[in-house]
């Protein structure tokens, strides 16, 4: 198909014909499509920057949109599923671990971030270079020419593997099976723990109980003791004040008036 429109649009084909005086144009950019199809590097440099794949770069989730769902566990492998699937078309390493699923065993899951931790993208920024004028006898123009593609392609590649990396962190400080894997570990070390210790048999848990409930109850016994002891001293105080203030009323009536 794509080689009948280009034997149709030649300009040997349309010579003569009316309303064709475009067609020229026309032809040289069916011709360039057709260089790009046709060969493999020319078609990676120009898939690394499709329009139609860039419009959808920002299209990537929130963490307002993930806690804000009635699901959250959900929307998280809705929301995130098509933008790996997106970014996966870049690897040179194939296949390609999906995100896959909340069950998932904690192996894949440190695969999968793993993986997209080191992802090897073939991505590249050629196509947009700025075209070096080679009719021109200036070679030092064509020289800082090709040193500014050289640079461009390179932050381009930069920035792209950062913004890859910020969503593979986002991904990952979201993601519920990161919870779901820490919880299921303490768990098992806490159950570990017990068993190493002894505690998780009922008789040793009953004698333990036992001996708790003892102390408790010995340091509660010493305590009533302690406060009916400082009763007592301070009832006695207040006694012995008592009639330390009535002898020094008596002394002062007994007094004679002067």
């Amino acid at each position: 198909m794509q080689n009948q429109d280009h034997y149709m649009h030649h300009p040997d084909k349309k010579a003569g014909v009316a309303g064709y005086a475009n067609d020229d144009a026309f032809f040289k950019c069916i011709q360039k499509a057709m260089d790009i199809l046709t060969n493999p590097e020319k078609r990676r440099q120009f898939d690394s920057v499709d329009p139609y794949y860039g419009a959808l770069e920002d299209d990537v989730p929130t963490p307002s949109e993930i806690k804000k769902a009635k699901d959250p566990h959900a929307a998280f492998f809705e929301l995130f599923t098509p933008v790996f699937e997106r970014e996966a078309r870049f690897s040179r390493k194939q296949p390609v671990p999906q995100l896959g699923v909340y069950a998932d065993p904690k192996e894949a899951v440190e695969g999968f971030y793993d993986f997209w931790y080191n992802f090897d993208s073939w991505r590249s920024f050629e196509y947009l270079d700025k075209e070096v004028n080679e009719g021109s006898d200036n070679r030092d123009d064509k020289r800082y020419t090709e040193k500014k593609n050289k640079s461009e392609r390179a932050r381009r590649k930069k920035e792209d593997t950062a913004r890859l990396r910020g969503i593979v962190d986002l991904s990952l400080s979201l993601d519920p099976r990161i919870k779901r894997i820490k919880e299921e570990e303490k768990v098992a070390r806490e159950a570990k723990r017990k068993t190493k210790s002894g505690t998780s048999t009922p008789k040793v848990n009953a004698e333990e109980e036992k001996r708790l409930a003892e102390e408790a109850a010995k340091k509660k016994e010493e305590e009533e003791k302690a406060a009916k002891a400082e009763a007592k001293r301070a009832k006695a105080a207040a006694a012995t004040a008592a009639k330390k203030a009535r002898r020094a009323a008596r002394a002062t009536d007994e007094t004679p008036a002067s």
